[in-house]
């Protein structure tokens, strides 16, 4: 059985084609700059890498490329990334009117993503319209958290009426993460207490208690909560108006600022974490300050995490920054010692499963994630379910 995953971005498509017989991939790809004067789309199958520079029009016009190099007339669903499914879905769903219905009615909570994502659903459901097409939400592992963490300390008429609330995102990582780790350590994923921290270009860090998710550090949007590439995470909320009122900055402006020139790269001008290491290491102070920023915040939220789960089986670090720096996991886990973890540096150097030390009260993990995985594997389940009907 194949199944075709997609993630589309609003000038991007990401792809990957799954034999979910032995879980490979079989083909892969992405198009960037939809809607500019020059796109490009890049498209892997086995060892051959098919370049192709043109005008994409619109997404629909790169759907079309992207079909014909597919080659394979085959598959059995279509897995879609849906970054925002508010209140709405706890779990993966197949998509029909009253999914999309919703999707359009979360687009003020998610309004970079979801018309995005809408747009994938409606080109690909028109290229292949005889087969299951399945959401697959972000915000669906968090919808676990408990009202206690989840709601802001704003009047609750906020919430009640515009659904104002932490919804947490990055949750297909975090949940492809539990699964691993409940495999690797051979507990049932219902046992399990785990603190998962994704480091990417996005960051977000969740606690996981008898395997759901109980709090995370991304809100209402994924601004909130850890230093990110370009993103500010949390903030004193009366900046943004301290901003309108003496620096006269217009509220798209303000928005600009946060989302896409705070973090790492309003620190130091870069949001690339390897460049930000080589700078670092040749004595670049705004770059040493901007790692030294970053680890501080995710040590602030592990040791918060740690406090309100009480019991931590492992620390799990994943996605780009957290599968590949050394010195990023030892900074953030420096100085816990008093609170059960014991890295193990021979091993963290070596970028092993288990980079803590044997006597460590809390277990160190570092685990690779796959969310298109995790989504072909959503689709799969949902697909066999109808067959079974």
């Amino acid at each position: 059985m194949k199944i075709l995953v997609i993630n589309t971005g609003s000038s991007s498509i990401k792809y990957q084609l799954f034999d979910m017989r032995n879980e490979s991939v079989i083909s892969s790809g992405i198009a960037e700059k939809i809607g500019e004067d020059l796109g490009i789309l890049t498209h892997k199958r086995n060892d051959k890498k098919t370049i192709i520079k043109q005008k994409f029009i619109d997404h629909k016009s790169a759907f079309h490329i992207i079909e014909k190099l597919l080659i394979d007339k085959d598959i059995s669903a279509v897995g879609h990334r849906v970054v925002h499914g508010g209140e709405k879905f706890s779990g993966s769903v197949i998509i029909d009117r009253e999914v999309i219905d919703a999707i359009k009615e979360n687009i003020p909570l998610a309004p970079l993503h979801n018309p995005s994502n809408l747009e994938g659903i409606y080109v690909a459901m028109e290229l292949f319209p005889n087969i299951p097409h399945v959401a697959v939400f972000d915000t669906a592992f968090h919808q676990t958290i408990p009202k206690k963490a989840y709601l802001y300390a704003l009047p609750y008429s906020f919430y009640d009426k515009y659904k104002i609330r932490k919804y947490g995102f990055h949750g297909t990582s975090h949940s492809y993460i539990l699964e691993k780790v409940s495999e690797y350590m051979r507990i049932p994923s219902r046992k399990l207490n785990l603190i998962t921290i994704h480091l990417g270009n996005g960051a977000s860090i969740t606690a996981i208690k008898h395997g759901c998710s109980i709090d995370t550090s991304m809100g209402m949007t994924p601004l909130e909560g850890l230093i990110m590439g370009t993103r500010c995470g949390d903030i004193d909320p009366a900046i943004p108006f301290f901003l309108m009122d003496h620096i006269n900055m217009s509220s798209d402006e303000i928005y600009k600022l946060l989302n896409q020139q705070s973090g790492l790269k309003g620190i130091c001008g870069k949001n690339d974490m390897r460049e930000i290491l080589n700078e670092a290491i040749k004595g670049d102070s705004f770059a040493q300050l901007a790692i030294q920023m970053y680890c501080y915040r995710i040590k602030k939220y592990i040791g918060a995490y740690i406090a309100i789960l009480e019991r931590v089986d492992a620390i799990v670090f994943t996605a780009g920054i957290g599968e590949n720096s050394p010195y990023i996991r030892c900074l953030c886990c420096s100085g816990l010692e008093s609170l059960g973890v014991k890295l193990d540096h021979e091993m963290n150097q070596r970028n092993r499963i288990e980079i803590s030390m044997q006597d460590s009260h809390i277990k160190v993990l570092v685990v690779p994630t796959d969310e298109e995985l995790k989504i072909a594997r959503e689709t799969m389940r949902l697909i066999s379910k109808l067959s079974h009907k």
